[in-house]
């Protein structure tokens, strides 16, 4: 049987959310996985196994259970939302030890997680997204010059952090400093983009031994300003499946998903977010392990196309194991 360690947790703010999307994945996989949580923290990594805390080596991924049995993961699902698994580091050194691993590659993790270089390289092919100025930490920056280049309201985020916390909507000029401040809390760099007014639109993306899958797309209904932690993780949104868009642009929307997976060489699952406007979809953020509790979007595309969770990342794991043995 092969044991399945999922790595959650993690170093940043959305350590708890991390938490939730693995123990979803865990609580509906086929039972003929060995699949169990590995936390990581500042402090180590720690199967949670039968009831017990056990430290895992990160020299050859084994761990001693509480009765002495000796374990080891044949497989590691990196389900981090920020660092060190979106950004990519587990996976660098999963690769450099030769364990297999679910998630992009470490080169694909890290461009599609700094929001500022992945939008940027899109861009290089043509793909639409909002305009944009990059902050670096200690760096001067004029928040009037901000303001004129793309206009208010506008949005200002952490560029190399996650999707749920820092993020600011600006209407004020003299709210932006304050904005920005708080993104650098969370992030090195800070991005600020462009308000696009339009439907927003989000997209998933899996690959199976029958090929690249595309779910169906959803609709993001915020009641907050925007979709925020209280719009994904306390009911604050209504997310919409299918979106209530035409056929034609929902094809135009897989189709371009489809495309960023494969421009990224992207693996497993992700998700690509839009803004619609004036018919065009806008790309606002690609998501390489993309929320996975009850709350959130991809399972509720995978409801809406009949596919159960299990025989989900069944087929994803299956297509993995493979990839690896090439």
């Amino acid at each position: 049987m092969l044991n399945v360690g999922i790595f959650c947790g993690g170093y940043s703010s959305e350590y708890e959310i991390s938490l939730k999307s693995a123990n979803m994945i865990l609580s509906h996989l086929p039972k003929t996985y060995n699949a169990f949580l590995v936390e990581v923290n500042r402090d180590g990594w720690f199967a949670v196994y039968k009831g017990e805390r056990c430290e895992v080596s990160t020299n050859d991924f084994s761990f001693l259970s509480a009765s002495g049995e000796k374990m080891k993961i044949d497989l590691g699902h990196v389900y981090i939302h920020g660092n060190p698994g979106e950004n990519g580091k587990l996976q660098a050194y999963f690769e450099m030890k030769e364990l297999p691993f679910v998630n992009s590659s470490a080169l694909s993790s890290e461009l599609s997680f700094d929001k500022w270089f992945c939008n940027q390289f899109l861009r290089g092919f043509n793909i639409p997204v909002a305009k944009a100025e990059l902050l670096l930490q200690n760096k001067v920056f004029d928040p009037r010059s901000i303001a004129e280049k793309l206009g208010l309201p506008l949005f200002v985020k952490p560029a190399d952090s996650g999707s749920s916390y820092g993020i600011s909507k600006v209407y004020d000029l003299e709210d932006l400093k304050p904005a920005i401040d708080e993104a650098f809390r969370e992030g090195r760099t800070v991005i600020c983009e462009s308000f696009l007014k339009g439907v927003e639109v989000t997209c998933a993306v899996y690959e199976n031994n029958n090929g690249l899958q595309a779910l169906p797309c959803t609709e993001i209904v915020s009641e907050t300003d925007f979709f925020d932690y209280e719009a994904k993780y306390l009911g604050k949104s209504k997310e919409i499946t299918p979106a209530r868009i035409s056929d034609e642009l929902t094809k135009k929307i897989q189709s371009l998903t489809k495309d960023i997976y494969g421009l990224l060489q992207m693996r497993s699952l992700a998700r690509v977010d839009y803004m619609i406007v004036d018919n065009e979809p806008y790309v606002i953020e690609v998501n390489s392990t993309p929320g996975f509790s009850a709350e959130s979007l991809v399972p509720k595309m995978l409801d809406y196309a009949n596919i159960s969770i299990g025989d989900f990342w069944k087929e994803v794991y299956e297509f993995e194991l493979e990839r690896f043995k090439k």
